[in-house]
Order: C-alpha cells, then sequence, then structure tokens
C-alpha cells in the first residue's frame, strides 16, 4: 500500500499520479479544471494511453502532461499476436512500466481503460493501482463475486431489474473487478422506459438506454470519484483490513454525495 502519512496537505508535497486510458478518460477534465486540490494534494504528471488515436492525447498536451501512447493493437500485431494474448499483455505491462520510471508516479488511475491489468504493472505499483467501473461493484452475488462487472454492467443491471445504477472506484487485483472498493457514487435512478422495455423484449431499447445511462454516470460521477479517491491516498487514508478498504478511519466503501445541482448536468455528458 501506498505509504504516505496524513499530515495537512500543505506539509508534504503532491501525490505523483499517473492515469492510463485507452479512447477516452471521463473525469480527467474535472481532474485537471475543476477539482481545487489538484497540484495541492496530487499532481497528473503523466498519462498513457492504449490506443494512438485516443481524443485525451490534445487534453493532456494542453495541460501541459507528458503523454504517451504506446497503441496496443500494433504492439501485439508487430509481434504476430492479438491483444488477448496473456503473453503479449504482460510483455505490454512491463513496457508501461518502463515508460512511467521516469515520471516516478506513486499512484496510478485506470479511466476508461479497457484492458486487463497484468502481473508486472501490478508489482511494480503494489496496492497502489486504481480503476473506476461503472457498475455498483458491493453489490455481491452468491458465488462471493460481484453481480455486475464487466464491460456491460451497466446494462446488466438494468436488464435484471435494478432501478438505479452507481459507480466505483476500486483497487485493483489479478481478480477482474474484485478488488476492494474504495468509493462508491451516489444513485442513478433509471427511467419507466427500462421497465417498459423489459416488458416488451425489447433488448435495442435496453441497450440504448444503458448507453446513456452510462454516459450520465461517467459524465456527472467519474471526475469526482477520482478526485475523492486521490484525496484519500494523498493524504494516507487508505488502508486494506481483511480485504475491506478502511477510508479516514471509516470502514469503506465510502459513499459520495453529489455536489448541488450535480445529477441535473445532463447535458455536460
Amino acid at each position: 500500500m501506498l505509504n504516505r502519512s496524513g499530515p495537512a496537505e500543505s506539509s508534504q508535497t503532491p501525490l505523483r499520479v499517473a492515469l492510463l486510458t485507452t479512447r477516452r478518460a471521463p473525469g480527467l477534465a474535472y481532474l485537471l479544471e475543476q477539482d481545487p486540490l489538484h497540484g495541492r494534494l496530487y499532481d497528473v504528471v503523466v498519462g498513457v494511453t492504449s490506443d494512438a488515436g485516443s481524443e485525451e492525447l490534445p487534453r493532456l498536451s494542453q495541460a501541459g502532461i507528458p503523454a504517451l501512447s504506446p497503441d496496443l493493437s500494433t504492439f501485439c500485431k508487430l509481434r504476430g499476436g492479438r491483444r488477448v494474448d496473456p503473453e503479449l499483455r504482460r510483455q505490454y505491462d512491463a513496457r508501461t512500466v518502463r515508460f512511467l520510471k521516469g515520471y516516478r508516479p506513486e499512484l496510478i488511475v485506470l479511466c476508461g481503460y479497457l484492458h486487463i491489468v497484468t502481473e508486472p504493472l501490478l508489482a511494480a505499483y503494489p496496492m497502489a493501482v486504481v480503476s473506476i467501473h461503472d457498475g455498483d461493484l458491493t453489490l455481491i452475488g452468491e458465488d462471493g463475486h460481484p453481480l455486475f462487472c464487466g464491460l456491460h454492467s451497466t446494462y446488466d443491471a438494468l436488464a435484471a431489474g435494478r432501478h438505479e445504477t452507481r459507480s466505483t472506484v476500486h483497487l485493483v487485483t489479478a481478480d477482474v473487478d474484485q478488488g476492494p472498493p474504495l468509493i462508491r457514487s451516489w444513485g442513478f435512478p433509471s427511467h419507466p422506459l427500462v421497465d417498459d422495455a423489459r416488458r416488451w423484449k425489447a433488448d435495442k431499447i435496453l441497450r440504448a438506454y444503458a448507453y446513456a445511462q452510462r454516459e450520465w454516470m461517467m459524465g456527472s460521477a467519474w471526475g469526482p470519484l477520482l478526485a475523492r479517491a486521490i484525496h484519500r491516498f494523498a493524504l494516507g487514508q487508505v488502508r486494506i483490513l481483511g480485504g475491506r478498504a478502511v477510508l479516514a478511519g471509516r470502514l469503506g466503501p465510502e459513499e459520495l454525495r453529489p455536489e448541488p445541482g450535480m445529477t441535473r448536468r445532463v447535458a455536460e455528458v
């Protein structure tokens, strides 16, 4: 776990954060432009995109943040394999670690990063890799695993009859989407259309709605969620006890409340 004590923020240097993404990083604009503690509690010192065409490269450049774009598809193609090849994924992550070394990050933040993180990266930054997920990872099934995880968790939750969705920041472990939840967003209620679509068995409608619901969460909550998680790490307020996160002395996950009017900012998604 990241070894930071928790004195007053003015007495320690800002936490050095590396952000990893693929095509886009919902929440990055909030960190760089809206969070008042950016630059005081933490700095984003480097961004890495696994897609050379990522739309976040201009944003990082404009903010003066070094941006690396080691394209995963190209990396695997040059080695005669596919992106799902586990050995190539380990080689790619080992190269990412080498890229990051010169920037000395203390916390790795995955936002819109669409690939499973493998051992070389996890070993280089033990208990210091976090990710944001559009599912509520606190909902656990009978098998002990999150009910709604993976790339389609918003759709899966709505299709299962859930009337609200939440996003979660969690610690990344070798078990995909199963690391301890750190911060959970407020609930985003679904529209009555969802119940009608389920009753009509109108899967196309449900999938289209799930896309919009996910965009709503990403636009409204992902920035504040990431900021709160980074703040906790910067202040040395994150511990893992018996597989559960403890944040600022309280058993997690922490519940994030929306800022005034935040849930109405749909147009900003």
